[in-house]
């Protein structure tokens, strides 16, 4: 079975910091499946930025590996403007872009900063998704 997810930046710079956590087994499932990544345009930059900046140390090589990844296994999704005040405005491409695949495909939006978005069933931690896709093995 594979689960389509939008990867909030939160998860994926904490599973480059420390690979062997829980942000880092869902980017081992990602790289070797079920899950899905599901982006846009916006979210790749933001990816890229903030993976870039000197605090975190990682290569360009090690940067650029990961997002051709990412992009090699996901989907693209075009978004429409959602009306919604999130804590963080940045956030809402992330919450847009899961509401977008939601219309086609059951989708998750996993982060780290669960409280920065609506509380609905699809929005979750890393540790809730992993659970979600061990239940269903």
């Amino acid at each position: 079975m594979s689960y389509y997810v939008v990867i909030d930046t939160n998860v994926l710079v904490s599973a480059m910091l420390k690979w062997e956590s829980i942000p880092g087994c869902i980017m081992e499932m990602v790289f070797e499946g079920p899950i899905i990544p599901v982006v846009n345009e916006c979210i790749v930059k933001e990816y890229r930025e903030v993976l870039s900046r000197p605090k975190f140390h990682f290569t360009e090589d090690i940067i650029n590996d990961v997002l051709d990844n990412i992009e090699r296994q996901g989907i693209y999704v075009d978004t429409e403007s959602i009306d919604i005040e999130l804590p963080d405005s940045k956030d809402r491409v992330f919450y847009e872009v899961v509401m977008e695949e939601r219309k086609a495909e059951a989708a998750y939006l996993v982060t780290g900063n669960i409280k920065h978005f609506p509380v609905k069933p699809f929005i979750v931690t890393p540790r809730e998704m992993i659970d979600i896709i061990l239940s269903s093995s």
